[in-house]
């Protein structure tokens, strides 16, 4: 089984690895075997919580940057899927391209390897991070039922996991982004078909009144740094200041997926400030990626 986006979970299959990530079951699935950890981007949090994981789990963490590998220069992604797929028992990646993941996948799927491919952040998707999300909401607020989220900011890979994962929970989205940099009717019917509401604000002011959860990411990912002015200026009244957070409940949290700007998309007291839980929610990337692979190398679930 693959986890190359939320929905290749089902609700139960969310709340198992979420179970999971809170109380291990103690086993070592993964002893004695390897795991690739490809990089084509850097990474502070994943790589970590992910080496981590796959020690706990009794497994040696092998991280390759994307350079060792040069997907389509060096080699093709699906050499070389087939060729880690010879020495580990899982391919975990991080890439520019959600297609690397998917042409992975079918290389291995092609040639009959039981390697699961994991996907540690694409363009598209950033599905193991919707996971440390749910777990640090859960642990918060004591449940998900109900729970309304507001997303600040860009909507990105980030946000699209986010929603899809809450639709599976009984959660809601609700989204404010500038003109331009916002989701479109296709996700709002997409994360609908998963039984779940994104709601598109037309302000910030908006989505934060009544929220239990303030969220907000970066305004200019990786790869977008040419639109740095221009995403700057358009983002200015969305930033999550005590002002913002004023409007959400007086309980509410806020959560930032990292590295953060302060003074952009958060300011400092707010991050910083006895609402946040960012960095419990940093802490639980690790608790949900080893949640996930426990979860993946069931035998029930490895043979899917």
């Amino acid at each position: 089984m693959d986890f190359l986006q939320i929905s290749d979970l089902s609700g139960g299959g969310l709340a198992d690895v979420l179970e999971l990530a809170k109380a291990p079951n103690g086993g070592r699935p993964l002893a004695g075997r390897g795991a690739a950890l490809v990089f084509e981007h850097p990474s502070a949090r994943t790589r970590n919580a992910t080496e981590m994981a796959v020690a706990e789990l009794g497994g040696h963490p092998v991280t390759i940057r994307g350079e060792e590998v040069g997907f389509d220069r060096r080699e093709s992604v699906e050499d070389v899927a087939r060729t880690l797929g010879c020495y580990h028992a899982a391919i975990l990646a991080r890439v520019a391209a959600h297609s690397t993941l998917e042409r992975m996948s079918a290389a291995l799927r092609g040639s009959g390897a039981a390697v699961p491919v994991v996907n540690l952040l694409s363009d598209l998707e950033h599905p193991t991070q919707a996971l440390a999300d749910l777990l640090t909401i859960d642990q918060c607020l004591g449940g998900l039922a109900g729970v309304a989220v507001a997303f600040i900011g860009d909507s990105n890979n980030v946000a699209r996991s986010l929603g899809d994962a809450l639709a599976l929970t009984g959660a809601s989205l609700r989204v404010a982004s500038p003109s331009g940099f916002s989701f479109d009717a296709a996700d709002v019917a997409r994360v609908a078909a998963l039984g779940g509401e994104l709601v598109l604000c037309g302000s910030a002011e908006e989505a934060a009144s009544d929220a239990d959860v303030l969220y907000t990411d970066v305004w200019i990912s990786m790869g977008e740094e040419s639109q740095a002015a221009e995403k700057r200026k358009a983002f200015a009244p969305f930033t999550i200041d005590s002002a913002m957070l004023a409007r959400a409940k007086r309980e509410a949290i806020v959560m930032h997926c990292l590295p953060a700007h302060r003074g952009e998309e958060i300011t400092a007291e707010v991050l910083d400030g006895p609402q946040s839980r960012i960095w419990l929610q940093a802490e639980n990337r690790l608790h949900s990626i080893r949640g996930l692979l426990e979860y993946l190398f069931d035998p029930d679930n490895l043979a899917k």
